[in-house]
């Protein structure tokens, strides 16, 4: 869940922080890898990308 979450985080916009792109989001988490997230977490994540895409577009707070 860590993972998602961080995702979560670094897609959104925050009152202390403009929302990152998709690519900078996972560039992130890679730097994590193996060291903040577990590699085969992340290796995970890595394989569906493009549903946690979809799935943030859909969520996505309107401005």
């Amino acid at each position: 869940m860590a993972a998602a979450d961080v995702y979560d985080a670094l897609i959104s916009k925050r009152v202390y922080k403009p929302a990152f792109s998709h690519e900078k989001a996972v560039e992130i988490i890679q730097e994590g890898r193996g060291q903040h997230f577990d590699p085969a977490v992340v290796d995970a994540l890595l394989a569906v990308e493009d549903k946690f895409m979809a799935i943030a577009d859909r969520y996505r707070d309107e401005e």
